[in-house]
C-alpha cells in the first residue's frame, strides 16, 4: 500500500494552504510527514520555521491526567519550562473555556473539551508555521469562532498554516489555494 506518491509542492512564508480529498487520500499522512512524526519511504521535505501541529485529538494528552497536568505534561514535551507553562497556564484555561474542569481528567472530557484544551495548549507555541488537521470541526460553534479569530490573527502575523478539512467553506475562507 503507498498512502502518498508524487507528491511536490512549497507552500511560500506567510501561505495558508488547504488539502482536500476523501477519506483515506493520505492527507493525514501527509501532514504527519510534514511535522517529522513518519519518514517518507522516499523523496524530502524541507522545513524551514517552528512547526506546531494539531494532528490527532488528543494526541500528546493522557485520559487519566487532569487538565492541568496534561498542561504541564505537554508543555515539557514541546520544550517549555516550568515557569512558562505556570505563565501560560491562565491564558490556556481562559481560551479553552475549561477553568471549572481544570482539576478534572480527561478521560471525563467530551471530544470537544479535549479539542478546546489541546488547540488552547498549542496555540500558546507561537508557532512559524501551523499544520491542522480536521480535527477542529469536532468543536462547538462558540469555540470554533474562537480559533477561527486565532486564525485571522495568524493570518496579519504572517504564519504558515496546512490545513486539512472536508469543509471547503472553511478551506475557502482561510486558504490562499488548495491541493486536491
Amino acid at each position: 500500500f503507498i498512502a502518498l506518491k508524487d507528491i511536490n509542492f512549497s507552500v511560500r512564508r506567510g501561505e495558508w494552504i488547504g488539502i482536500i480529498g476523501p477519506n483515506g487520500s493520505g492527507k493525514s499522512t501527509l501532514l504527519k510527514i510534514i511535522a517529522n512524526i513518519i519518514r517518507p519511504t522516499k523523496g524530502r521535505v524541507k522545513v524551514n520555521g517552528k512547526i506546531t501541529s494539531f494532528l490527532e485529538l488528543g494526541i500528546g494528552f493522557h485520559p487519566d491526567l487532569t487538565a492541568i497536568e496534561n498542561i504541564y505534561t505537554y508543555g515539557a514535551i514541546i520544550g517549555f519550562s516550568d515557569n512558562e507553562i505556570r505563565e501560560k497556564l491562565e491564558a490556556i484555561l481562559d481560551f479553552s473555556g475549561l477553568k471549572r474542569f481544570s482539576n478534572t481528567k480527561l478521560k471525563n472530557f467530551s471530544n470537544g473539551m479535549v479539542v478546546r484544551l489541546t488547540f488552547s495548549t498549542a496555540i500558546q507555541t507561537e508557532p512559524e508555521i501551523l499544520l491542522l488537521d480536521e480535527v477542529l470541526a469536532v468543536g462547538d460553534m462558540e469555540f470554533q469562532q474562537k480559533y477561527f479569530h486565532v486564525f485571522e490573527k495568524y493570518r496579519k502575523q504572517d504564519r504558515t498554516v496546512v490545513y486539512v478539512s472536508h469543509d471547503m467553506n472553511s478551506v475557502k475562507r482561510f486558504c490562499d489555494r488548495a491541493l486536491f
